[in-house]
Formats: structure tokens, sequence, C-alpha cells
């Protein structure tokens, strides 16, 4: 294979690609942006490489969850505490029911892109004007479509602001299992799911006191906290930045080469109880093989290609083969198996575990005829994957009113489907990725995009509250209505009762939406 560098995808075909009107400003804007300091570091890279080995081998489970698209303006205090809020209620309640640790990775802090399936769309007043392509490439406003290098430049610092404001609510101790309470629950209207959480507070809250008690928490409780003291095993968590690698320009701007930085005792490092990395060298790093060194891409921890951007001969799979970076790939029903083998064997030739995240996402009524064939072809060329199910993208719909949307129960489907193939198949679903979000409006409601869930979310409740400008995310009581769904599921499994083997999806979805069932309130 040719020998790779930051830019040899240039020399590929392209997808998704940007057209802007001045190649000079462009040029100028990625100049300043290699200037800059990267936002994340190789070390935390390599601590998340690690801990989606764990992933991988059934020790760990895989939330990336978070927003279809950022914008700029979405980047405040309270949007961001919101959905750091909610990513922790989730995992929570993962952890509560399937006794596993859970590797949180936002989509978050760069994903300002969105690849289109058209160029250019068509106005009610029928101007045709270039698609909207977020933040970092256009304006949302009809008027402001031309493609602004400028945008990037602003993509980084809205990037850095929001990591510096996530890294400070996690330092100040935001994540402490002392007052879960304050993440989100103030904002869930459902009482069954309120009921629900609360029981699981309620647990967890006679767990720490009994710690305190036979002097297991010692002297790193919240009091020790915030008197300057260490955060302890329930302050703690490992939180990872995410998006889709779509702009490679930008991409290939912070693209930078270090000393491959690794644990210095990986083999020994396991998982704290609320999920979080338990090697007591997590931070002391050394230099592997005095001057090897490695491209990591600084924009994020993790990146993934999308579904419409994974040909195997094209720039986007020739960029991401060469990072260092733990990486996702999009699977839906229009890859072929063979094909998704020969895309392994090129951004994973060494099969390196914790490397590659296979997202799959083939819509309720597709599921089975994919997602079994592609789990058997992995599983003959020997490569070692992480799966996870993304039950949304497949799952778009449109409303009588003309809003974008989702059905709960359709979501679910996939969901439910996907663990009864992978233990049919003798493989493990590791995770989901799901398009949430914490926001809320003035009145402190959440956003109403997708329909169903418990509170039975209706069509003509859409225009409400619907805040997205790209696709519809589930809001605070159905993020955590799926949260539940997962954790009893695998409740039961840890408990030895019957496989999901048998179980059609329809069976299971029955199952697991039971205990949140409850009469719709205002």
């Amino acid at each position: 294979m040719p020998a790779w560098t930051p830019s040899s995808w240039k020399s590929k075909s392209i997808a998704q690609d940007v057209e802007y009107p001045d190649p000079g400003h462009l040029s100028k804007v990625l100049s300043k942006i290699e200037t800059l300091p990267p936002l994340v570091t190789p070390s935390e890279i390599e601590r998340l490489r690690h801990q989606l080995g764990q992933v991988q081998r059934g020790e760990a489970f895989l939330l990336h969850a978070g927003d279809c698209a950022e914008s700029f303006d979405a980047c405040t205090h309270e949007n961001i505490s919101a959905k750091i809020g909610l990513i922790l209620s989730f995992s929570l309640i993962l952890i509560w029911g399937a006794r596993l640790p859970v590797v949180r990775i936002g989509r978050i802090a760069g994903q300002y892109a969105k690849p289109r399936s058209s160029p250019k769309e068509k106005l009610a007043d029928g101007r045709e004007v270039l698609s909207f392509r977020g933040d970092n490439v256009n304006g949302l406003d009809p008027n402001d479509r031309t493609p602004d290098p400028g945008r990037l430049l602003s993509a980084y610092f809205h990037s850095a602001t929001t990591l510096n404001h996530v890294r400070a609510l996690l330092g100040s101790g935001f994540a402490s299992l002392h007052h879960p309470r304050d993440w989100s629950l103030n904002h869930v209207r459902s009482p069954s799911l309120r009921t629900h959480f609360e029981a699981i507070i309620d647990s967890l809250s006679d767990a720490l006191d009994f710690s305190r008690t036979i002097g297991v928490e010692g002297s790193t409780g919240a009091a020790s906290f915030a008197q300057g003291g260490g955060r302890g095993t329930v302050g703690e968590v490992d939180f990872y930045t995410s998006h889709e690698g779509l702009m490679l320009e930008y991409e290939q701007a912070l693209t930078r080469a270090f000393p491959i930085a690794v644990p210095v005792a990986p083999a020994t490092a396991t998982f704290k109880a609320n999920g979080t990395s338990n090697n007591q060298n997590a931070d002391a790093i050394k230099e592997n093989g005095g001057d090897a060194k490695s491209f990591y891409n600084t924009s994020a921890h993790f990146l993934w290609i999308g579904d419409r951007t994974r040909q195997l001969t094209g720039a986007h799979v020739e960029y991401f083969r060469g990072i260092r970076n733990p990486i996702g790939v999009k699977v839906g029903p229009s890859m072929g198996a063979e094909e998704l083998v020969t895309l392994l064997d090129v951004v994973n030739p060494d099969k390196e575990a914790g490397r590659v995240t296979l997202i799959t996402r083939y819509g309720a009524g597709k599921i089975d005829e994919h997602l079994a064939k592609h789990i058997r072809a992995v599983q003959v060329s020997g490569h070692g994957v992480i799966w996870i199910c993304d039950p949304m993208h497949g799952n778009t719909q449109t409303s009588a009113s003309g809003l974008k949307t989702r059905h709960f129960g359709t979501i679910i489907s996939e969901l439910t489907a996907s663990l009864r193939i992978h233990a049919a198949c003798g493989s493990r679903l590791g995770g989901v990725s799901l398009e949430f979000t914490g926001e809320l409006n003035d009145e402190g409601f959440s956003v109403t995009e997708c329909v169903g869930g418990s509170m039975e979310l209706g069509e003509e409740e859409l225009p409400m509250r619907y805040q997205s400008f790209c696709d519809p995310r589930l809001n605070f009581e159905q993020s955590l209505d799926v949260a539940f769904l997962i954790s009893n599921y695998f409740k039961k499994e840890r408990r030895g009762g019957s496989g999901p083997q048998a179980a059609s999806a329809d069976a299971l979805y029955a199952e697991l939406t039971r205990p949140l069932t409850t009469s719709k309130e205002g």
C-alpha cells in the first residue's frame, strides 16, 4: 500500500467536498489552524483506545451520544451542562442495570458539519440555493449559503470553548455520584421515569453511606473534594469528544506527529465503579520506541467515517487509515459484506484492539436482512471490532406537518433486533450511538422532535418545541426511556434470564417497555 501522509488523501476523489470561492482565504485560515494548540492530547486518545479495547472484549459498554449537528449559538453554559448531565444520567442507569462500566463519547466540541444528499435545495419561493452544510461551512439563513473559510476558525474556537467548559464541569465535581439529581432529574416530567430514576439514586445513596461507614470511600468524598481534596472514585469520569471527520482540510490542519503515548501498565488497568479508568498510572505516560512517532488527529478523541464518505478508494478512507485515533465507520444497508471486510483491511491491517467501531444504521425494516451477514463476514475475517447500534439514522420519516421526525417505537425495534441478532450470531452489541439533546426552552421544557416514548408525544405536538436545524433528536424523557430499556435488558441477562435468541424484536420491545408504560402527562 502506498505511503501515508496527512495530505495523501488529496490524491483521491473526495465525496461531500465543499467548494470555496476564495482558495487563498481558505489557505490562510488553514495555515492559522495549523499553528493553534491541539484540542486533545495523545495520552487521552491512547486511554480511549485502551478502554475501547475493553468494550471490544465485552468488559465495558460504549455510549456515543449527542447532537446530530452542533450550532455555534448553542455553545452556552446551560446547553453544555444539560447535555453532559443527560449523558451522565444515561450512563448511570446503564451501569446500575448492567453492572458494566460505560465509556462515554460525546458528539460534541466539533460536530459542526453535516453531509447532505444534494448540494442544493429548492426554497418555498422557488429559489435554488446551496444546501446548509453546518455552521463551519455556511449559514442556516438561505441568504448566507456561500461557504466561508472563516467559519473553520470559528469551529476551532467554539470546539475549544466547549471542551474547556466540559473539562471545567467534570473537574469541579459535576459528575459526583453524591448529587446525580442535579444532572437532569429536574427536567424530567414523566412520573414513571422519575420513579425509576429516584429508586436508583436512593439505592446509590444507601451504597455510598455504607461505603463511608466501613471506610471504603475514606477522605475522597464530597466534603473532601469541596475542600480541595481528590475527587475519588465517586467524583471522577472520563469523557471523550467525537465528530464526523467530514472536512478533511480542517482535520489535516489539526493532525500532528507525536511520540506514541501508551499507559505504563495497560494490562493492569481496570474500571472504577462509576465507569472510569482505575489504573493508578493512567496519567503516567512513557514514550514507546524512543523516536517512534505517529500521527494523531488532535481535533477530537474519536472520529468516524460517514455512510456517504466510506468509498474504498476515496479520500476519507485514505485519511482515516493513517491516524492513530480510534475510529468509527457507519455501516448501512448499501454496504456489502466483502466491502466491509476490505475496508477493515485498509483502516486496521494489524487488527489492533479498540481501533475500529462499526456503527450500524440500517433502519428497523432492513436490519434483519443485513446485520447477520455483516457480523458473520467480520467473524470469518478475523477482525476484532466493536459493534454499536445507531437506531436513529435509518428511521427518519416526515410528519404530516412536514417536519422530519423519528418514532420511539421504531428506534427501539431496531435496537432490540440488534440485540437479538448479535446474540444469535455469537456476537455482542457493545454500545449505542444516539442523537439526543439536553436543550430546553425558556420555560424549561424538553424539545419535541421525536414522537412516542413514555410521555406518548404525538405528531401534533412536534411544532411546539422543534429546535433542530438538522435531524430530529430524542429529548430528556425519551433518552432516559432508552437508557432504562437497555439497562433492563442487561439486568435480565446478568441475572440469568432467558436469552434473546428465541425472542422477536416485538417481544423484546413489549417486555422492555412494560415498566415504562404510563399515562400521558401534559
